[in-house]
């Protein structure tokens, strides 16, 4: 049975007292990820320290808060799985973290069936009303859009079932969702393989615009839509020859439309910029100085470094 934790979001009046907030000691907190722990030092803009442990992980953006509450899928082996930001007024995700490091980049079974009897079920953590009563992807003309692709959780059967909850879901159109954003999907995964071994690990942050107004529609009885998507990345890692840990990161933004496109160039911005459009603030639990600098780095320099065609 899946062992999983629910971390709610609680914004009290006593957290305002808070006058020092420290980052995570390390940035992953599963007992067979070996190898890839550090020592983070302070982040003045660092998710609160309280028990919610997964929140400090790289992959976390700042947390909203108010009505939304964080969802942690945990495997039974009690390695985190993915997590999720669910607004439970909009009814919807505001993003999906995860990270792809070796040993859960290879591949032991295949994606689940498409003739599963319950292919894309209710969260489990979700509380009552956190959702719409019936599924509103169905006949609503849009695919069930993942945030955390199925095909980067391969390495267990009970991995790749949970990204197929609807938590992990945004709508989107078939040629966006088959076309430019499988494509960037499919880029992000070849930076990290079974091979690459405990000096590399992706952290990622998916979602698509559901804050801003002018950033969404709705159908079906107030089912948001995005307008646009986006993939915020950091890559840790070490140079050949030399034993500091060093970071990258890279932004994709794109319109939601159907776009059969191959080229990644055109849709490349600034995690500064990204932060600007989205309104959420990426990988603040990193060290100060190292977000600044990854943050800083121009569409161009991220192109050249990531090898980005």
């Amino acid at each position: 049975m899946n062992k999983i934790i629910r971390y709610i979001t609680v914004w009290g009046l006593t957290l305002l007292t808070v006058s020092t907030i420290t980052s995570c000691s390390k940035d992953d907190d599963n007992s067979n990820n070996s190898g890839i722990a550090e020592t983070i030092t302070n982040n003045t803009n660092s998710n609160l320290k309280d028990i919610r442990t997964a929140t400090h992980r790289l992959e976390f953006p700042k947390l909203k808060g108010g009505h939304s509450t964080v969802l942690t899928h945990k495997l039974s082996n009690g390695e985190i799985n993915y997590s999720v930001e669910w607004d439970i007024e909009k009814m919807s995700n505001r993003w999906t973290c995860y990270q792809i490091y070796a040993s859960n980049a290879q591949q032991t079974v295949k994606r689940k069936s498409q003739q599963s009897v319950d292919l894309y079920p209710k969260d489990p953590l979700w509380t009552p009303n956190s959702f719409f009563s019936s599924d509103p992807y169905y006949r609503s003309g849009y695919d069930h859009g993942h945030l955390c692709p199925s095909q980067d959780r391969v390495n267990s059967r009970e991995s790749n079932d949970q990204t197929f909850y609807l938590s992990n879901m945004q709508p989107q159109v078939h040629g966006f969702n088959a076309g430019i954003w499988e494509v960037m999907e499919r880029k992000m995964r070849t930076y990290i393989t079974y091979t690459s071994g405990s000096k590399d690990t992706l952290f990622i942050c998916r979602g698509g615009t559901i804050d801003k107004q002018d950033q969404y529609t709705y159908i079906k009885n107030k089912f948001i839509v995005p307008t646009y998507f986006f993939s915020a990345a950091l890559m840790k890692y070490k140079v050949r020859g030399q034993g500091d840990w060093q970071y990258k990161a890279i932004a994709f933004w794109f319109k939601h439309e159907n776009n059969n496109g191959t080229s990644l160039k055109p849709y490349v911005i600034s995690i500064k910029e990204l932060e600007a459009k989205t309104g959420i603030d990426f990988f603040c639990n990193l060290p100060d100085n190292i977000e600044r600098d990854v943050e800083s780095k121009t569409p161009e320099q991220m192109i050249l470094t990531w090898n980005i065609v």
